[in-house]
């Protein structure tokens, strides 16, 4: 019973003299483990560097689109506001407007007139520019949210698989020392395990930020689409009036 008890306190004291820092426990690792883990910090760090440059543009873009609908709906000249921030649009709202805008012009100044821009076939094409200018937008403002997915859905698993080798190196010392103490085994169960750690602290935010900024994007799209509704309104409305 004492010589358990020794064995005991010795063990706990080995386990209590190994460094079990983040740092310690990445030197220490296996050197597929380390790649492993330094996959997935970097992939972690885009990610995070992706969030940060789409929330800060969306939050841009919504200031931008509120300006934009006011100047819109002030009663001032379309071709002014078009002149202004159509020829060369800096948001996604403008470059539609500036695509409905065109379209409109070419009606109008093509020698038919307000007649010619009154027709079903101009209000179509006027109505097509307008859904290809939105949709070239948020193609743009999408990019790089398909690396999100892919951290959240594949960084688990990269640490899994660190982990899984991480273990069977531990397995491997056990049979090669032939001691199944705990000081023998603790040491590589946790660099396995803070692979884990690792693909998990990448995977979640990333999850996160994906739903998040995908049902922002929404929004932002479906109020383009709004907008884009009520400016062919407004458009067919001027065109009946100058008729």
């Amino acid at each position: 019973m004492e010589n358990e008890v020794i064995e005991s306190i010795a063990v706990g004291q080995s386990i209590a003299a190994t460094d079990m820092s983040v740092w310690s426990l990445f030197m220490q690792a296996d050197s597929i483990v380390k790649l492993v883990m330094l996959l997935l910090l970097a992939a972690s760090f885009w990610s995070w560097a992706i969030i940060f440059d789409k929330l800060l543009k969306l939050h841009r873009l919504r200031a931008i689109a509120d300006s934009f609908e006011e100047a819109f709906w002030s009663g001032g000249s379309l071709v002014h506001l078009y002149e202004r921030v159509g020829v060369t649009p800096q948001d996604p709202m403008s470059a539609v407007f500036g695509a409905g805008m065109r379209e409109w012009k070419k009606a109008t100044e093509g020698g038919g007139g307000a007649s010619e821009a009154r027709t079903g076939s101009v209000l179509q094409r006027i109505d097509r520019a307008m859904r290809l200018a939105l949709s070239r937008e948020m193609a743009a403002l999408e990019r790089h949210l398909t690396f999100l997915a892919s951290v959240g859905s594949t960084a688990p698993f990269i640490g899994l698989f660190g982990t899984v080798w991480g273990i069977m190196n531990s397995f491997q010392s056990i049979a090669i020392s032939k001691n199944t103490s705990l000081a023998v085994v603790a040491p590589g169960i946790a660099e396995a395990l803070f692979a884990t750690a690792m693909g998990l602290v990448a995977a979640i935010p990333a999850v996160i930020a994906f739903n998040k900024i995908s049902n922002e994007l929404d929004r932002y799209a479906n109020r383009i689409e709004g907008f884009a509704g009520e400016f062919t309104a407004v458009l067919t409305h001027d065109s009946e009036e100058q008729a």
